[in-house]
C-alpha cells in the first residue's frame, strides 16, 4: 500500500507542483530557523550544494518525527553567485543590489529534496540550473523590483522565472522544475519506483 507524502514546506509554488502532477499530499511547514542554520553553514564555509542538502533534511525530519509512517519531503533552494549565497532579498534596495551584482554574470540554482521515512533519511537529490544573466541597466532593474517586489520578494535572487523574470535571462542550463524549487522529476521518479505512484 502506497505510503501518504506530506510536503514539508509552505511554499506554493512547490504544492502546485505536486497537485499538477496529479500526486496527493498533505502539507506541513516544519518550524525551522532556516537562516540561523543557513549562517552556522555559511561560516564554517560549507558548500552551497551541502548547504541546500542540510536545509532540506532539516525540514525533512522536523515533521517526519511527529508523522513516522508517513513519507516526508523536504525541499531548500540555495543561490550560488561565484561561492557566495545569495537569499530572498528583504527590502527593495536589497533586491536591486542582487540583481545589479548577477548582471551580466553566471550563477547557479541547487534546489534539494530529501524524503524521509519514520524518522530517518530514504533518498536525496541535488538539482542544479546555470543562469546567464543578461547586462541589466539600472533603469531597467529598478522599474522590474518596483513593478514585481511583492512576488519576488519570497524568491532567491529576486526573480521568477515564470514570469516577467524571465527577461533577466539570455541562457538557462538545466531543468525547469528545479528553477522553481523542487528537482520534481527525480521526486516523482523515486515516488513511482516506491511503488507509491501508479506506473
Amino acid at each position: 500500500m502506497p505510503s501518504p507524502l506530506i510536503l514539508a514546506s509552505g511554499s506554493q509554488i512547490r504544492a502546485e507542483m505536486l497537485t499538477n502532477a496529479c500526486v496527493e499530499f498533505t502539507a506541513q511547514k516544519p518550524r525551522v530557523d532556516e537562516e540561523a542554520i543557513k549562517a552556522a553553514l555559511v561560516a564554517e564555509k560549507a558548500a552551497p550544494r551541502d548547504i541546500a542538502d542540510a536545509l532540506a533534511e532539516y525540514k525533512a525530519r522536523k515533521v517526519s518525527q511527529k508523522n513516522p509512517d508517513a513519507l516526508t519531503l523536504g525541499c531548500d533552494q540555495v543561490l550560488d553567485f561565484k561561492g557566495a549565497i545569495f537569499n530572498k532579498p528583504t527590502t527593495k534596495d536589497e533586491a536591486v543590489a542582487q540583481l545589479r551584482a548577477m548582471s551580466g554574470q553566471k550563477h547557479q540554482l541547487l534546489s534539494a529534496a530529501v524524503i524521509y521515512l519514520d524518522g530517518k533519511p530514504l533518498w536525496r537529490h541535488v538539482g542544479i540550473v546555470r543562469l546567464q544573466m543578461r547586462t541589466l541597466s539600472d533603469t531597467y532593474i529598478e522599474s522590474y523590483v518596483e513593478r514585481n517586489w511583492e512576488e519576488i520578494r519570497h524568491c532567491v535572487g529576486g526573480y521568477q522565472l515564470e514570469k516577467e523574470g524571465v527577461r533577466l535571462f539570455t541562457r538557462i542550463e538545466g531543468d525547469y522544475f528545479t528553477v522553481l524549487g523542487l528537482p520534481l522529476l527525480e521526486v516523482l521518479s523515486f515516488l513511482t519506483l516506491r511503488g507509491d505512484l501508479p506506473s
